[in-house]
């Protein structure tokens, strides 16, 4: 027998550990009776329902009635569905940052698998770190699981102009910080950025790991674009719910379909969809759980012969709601059949060529390019390696501007979030457009946490000038909304003794996005000397406690997924 009673069912998997296994059971049958169930219920296969509501979370609110949707389902099914609470994390309610918390909410996920009676679980996220904590704790604890993600917000609309979370969100504040609009104006696209509940409507993180964990086969087909307040969304929560009694009758594990080729169709949505760079970190995370590959080189020789096709902001024109009436996922897997491995199984219970089959026969539309026309014929998204990025470094080349991806500059360094803060808006800095804005100490350990604070902004001194882009470089991320010639993800960070913490103002630094190179001009004698003149980092006293010191000792690089060392699978 397994330590959880794997092999046991129902109410009568995983006993509370008393010395007495029919009384654990008897006691936890009086328990669960408290809350109105029969004896016929509590001997139907149990779904849990992983509940990610909050008050907080806006990307969430619409989880309640998906809840009940799914419960419909499972019911329908002859299930039993129960309810449980693991932490929910939203992008901009979270201090320092939700990506501190991502592996912390994926051990609560795990564990509360693991220790409560149910056959199969459901999955329920949207917010970028929320879907990559589900999947990594569903993986490690290998129960059945199948995921519902909440769906995008719809797009909103200010005197006219089409607008939506959060591209727009950034692309306005830079007007406002050039000037460009006033006091009123900034207010009233406060009011209209968020006109529903639901993820960022753009091609941003959520997005991304909605479409790749469909083309990963961990949903139902057709779930991936599906607005938040639209019936359809419902309709496939139902669907979910249903299919969770089968997972739980037949006991398929993610581990018993999600092989190499899962991963890899996934990583080449990524390219196909021009995703956002928190993409490859999480991917990263959620195949390590099973031993599998998601690394920077596997996906830099994917995105050389995957065309970038969705026409979504950052990298396109439009919103996810429109993606969505265009037939979602399908259209674009389509377009790059040729590219995948469509034997590859599902969720469903069938390989993803024959989902593809199933799906509605295409129509006429826009918002996804043919492979003929793609808005970009491949990389997308791009590795870098070089004296600054020994272990590697992403740029999204669809967001970038051409003129920059080749480029050699004079270094314009900010030692910390803190120092970026209190000096990018200063008329004193000493900066000019040719220059390269660095950010050190932002990374995993550094900031801690890895924050998306990759997007510097534009110094106000050269917004007002009209400079929209400039080559920018840190250890840190960047939301997948936002957009601009950034490098992010260098490895290793700063704070580890990463070269990143040894340029210096006035430096030279040439990106080479056609060699895949990104250096630091000095020779190598020198690189030494400075990285071995580095003082120790300086240890805070949270560091020393709770969380943040499991966080901190245990923690690996972006190349890693920024994982904990001790829960990925060798």
């Amino acid at each position: 027998m397994s330590e959880d009673n794997d092999d046991r069912k129902g109410m009568e998997r995983g006993l509370t550990r008393y010395g007495d296994e029919e009384f654990a059971l008897f006691l936890r049958k009086a328990f669960i009776k408290a809350m109105g169930y029969t004896d016929d219920a509590l001997s139907r296969p149990i779904v849990g329902i992983v509940d990610t509501y909050s008050g907080y979370n806006a990307c969430h609110a619409t989880v309640p009635t998906l809840i009940e949707a799914i419960k419909r389902g499972v019911m329908l099914a002859g299930g039993l569905p129960v309810t449980f609470p693991v932490i929910s994390l939203h992008e901009s309610f979270a201090y320092p940052t939700s990506m501190f918390f991502r592996n912390l909410m994926s051990m609560d996920v795990e564990e509360m698998i693991r220790a409560q009676p149910m056959d199969s679980v459901v999955l329920i996220g949207g917010c970028d770190k929320t879907v990559p904590a589900l999947l990594m704790g569903a993986f490690s604890a290998d129960r059945p699981a199948i995921l519902e993600v909440t769906g995008p917000m719809m797009a909103g609309d200010m005197m006219g102009e089409r607008i939506g979370a959060c591209t727009d969100c950034r692309r306005l504040w830079g007007k406002y910080r050039a000037e460009e609009m006033n006091d009123q104006e900034i207010a009233l696209a406060n009011e209209k950025l968020v006109p529903s509940g639901g993820t960022c409507g753009v091609m941003g993180t959520a997005s991304t790991m909605a479409l790749m964990s469909e083309a990963m086969g961990m949903m139902l087909p057709g779930g991936a674009a599906i607005p938040a307040v639209l019936s359809d969304r419902l309709r496939h929560a139902e669907a979910t719910g249903t299919r969770a009694v089968a997972l739980a009758k037949n006991q398929m594990k993610p581990s018993d379909f999600i092989t190499q080729d899962n991963v890899d169709n996934a990583l080449r949505t990524l390219q196909a969809i021009g995703g956002s760079t928190n993409g490859i970190v999480h991917m990263a995370a959620i195949a390590g759980r099973l031993g599998l590959d998601a690394s920077l080189a596997r996906l830099d020789d994917i995105g050389k012969e995957t065309p970038m096709l969705v026409d979504l902001k950052p990298a396109g024109s439009n919103y996810m709601e429109d993606l969505h009436k265009a037939g979602g996922l399908a259209p674009i897997l389509r377009e790059i059949s040729d590219l995948l491995v469509l034997d590859a199984k599902s969720i469903s219970g069938a390989t993803l060529g024959e989902d593809l089959d199933a799906a509605p026969a295409p129509w006429p539309q826009d918002i996804v390019r043919p492979s003929s026309n793609p808005l970009a014929a491949s990389e997308g998204m791009i590795a870098l390696y070089g004296s600054l990025a020994p272990n590697g470094a992403v740029l999204k080349k669809a967001a970038a501007s051409e003129a920059l991806s080749t480029h050699e500059g004079r270094a314009v360094v900010f030692k910390n979030l803190e120092d970026l803060a209190e000096r990018i808006d200063s008329d004193d800095l000493d900066v000019v457009a040719d220059d390269i804005l660095v950010l050190q100490n932002a990374g995993p350990i550094g900031a801690p946490g890895m924050p998306e604070a990759g997007y510097i902004p534009i110094p106000k001194k050269l917004a007002r000038q009209g400079i929209k882009d400039m080559v920018r470089m840190s250890d840190a991320r960047m939301s997948g909304t936002a957009f601009g010639t950034i490098i992010l993800h260098i490895s290793p960070e700063s704070a580890v003794g990463g070269p990143l913490a040894v340029v210096r103002d006035g430096d030279r630094i040439r990106l080479d996005a056609t060699n895949r190179s990104l250096d630091l001009l000095i020779s190598d004698d020198e690189m030494a000397e400075r990285i071995a003149a580095l003082p120790p980092r300086h240890v805070a006293e949270l560091d020393k406690r709770g969380y943040r010191k499991l966080y901190i000792d245990t923690v690996m690089q972006a190349e890693h997924g920024c994982d904990f060392d001790f829960l990925t699978k060798p």
